[in-house]
């Protein structure tokens, strides 16, 4: 279960502003922010099926993605969700087609939210597997503005994407037309552990909701420790400088990765 909140093409700095926060079991092997694929792709990178949640490339490429929470248990025998992001940075489809493409094996995945982006192209694209017009998804042109990506489909007004959006914008009214402050974003935004027993989705076990109500999560479970595992910031600055910064957990200690790089 993950949670991001973007700004897309409506800041006079920056053309991309994206925070994440990426849910997982904390036993769950996962490499820390680095470039991969030979330098072309930058992210974490899982370590049991070798795909990733966030991750973007030097040519302006980004891809990253939530699972859909639904009432049935996923089933473990179809294609890993994480190399979609992996997918997209490697090809050379701009990103309706590659949605386009998705859609063609759609049902060989669990539930997926993936956002597509080309800032070359200013082009983003949401595309899911699930949706409750079309079982077999659907693909939409993302706005400029902000927006919401939880483990419901994209501005789905859960409580805690409500809070998140809020804090956002309150953020950016403070600091108007000026840089932001990426560390402090990510202080401000995203340690949130803010419960709320009001409007929960109603798809777990309700005490289970309760505790995947926050924006940082954290709570024990039977088959171990689960929650917040690392939280990304990325921003895209108008000359393509993009500063992508992580904070991660490694064996119950946070610690940092901050990469600058020129598209």
């Amino acid at each position: 279960m993950c949670i991001a909140v973007f700004l897309w093409q409506a800041h006079p700095l920056y053309p991309l502003i994206l925070l994440l926060n990426r849910d997982e079991f904390h036993n769950r092997p996962t490499a820390p922010l680095a470039w991969w694929e030979g330098g072309e792709i930058l992210g974490g990178r899982d370590g049991l099926a070798g795909g990733t949640w966030l991750a973007c490339s030097r040519e302006g490429r980004l891809a990253f993605l939530t699972n859909v929470r639904e009432v049935h248990q996923s089933t473990p025998l179809v294609k890993s969700r994480g190399d979609l992001p992996v997918s997209f940075l490697k090809s050379k489809k701009n990103p309706l087609e590659f949605a386009e493409e998705v859609l063609k094996e759609a049902d060989q995945y669990n539930g997926f939210n993936l956002i597509l982006v080309d800032l070359g192209s200013k082009s983003i694209i949401y595309v899911t597997n699930r949706s409750k017009e079309d079982k077999v998804g659907f693909i939409r042109e993302v706005s400029p503005g902000i927006h919401v990506l939880t483990n419901a489909s994209l501005d789905f007004p859960w409580p805690k994407a409500q809070r998140l959006r809020l804090s956002f914008e309150e953020l950016l009214v403070e600091y108007g037309e000026n840089e932001l402050p990426l560390k402090e974003m990510v202080e401000r935004l995203m340690t949130d552990t803010t419960k709320d027993r009001s409007s929960l989705p109603g798809i777990y076990p309700p005490e289970k909701e309760y505790e995947l109500s926050s924006i940082f999560v954290d709570r024990d479970t039977p088959l171990g420790r689960y929650g917040t595992r690392s939280t990304s910031a990325l921003l895209v600055k108008l000359g393509g400088e993009v500063c992508f910064y992580e904070r991660h957990l490694d064996k119950d200690l946070w610690k940092e990765e901050m990469v600058n790089y020129k598209m």
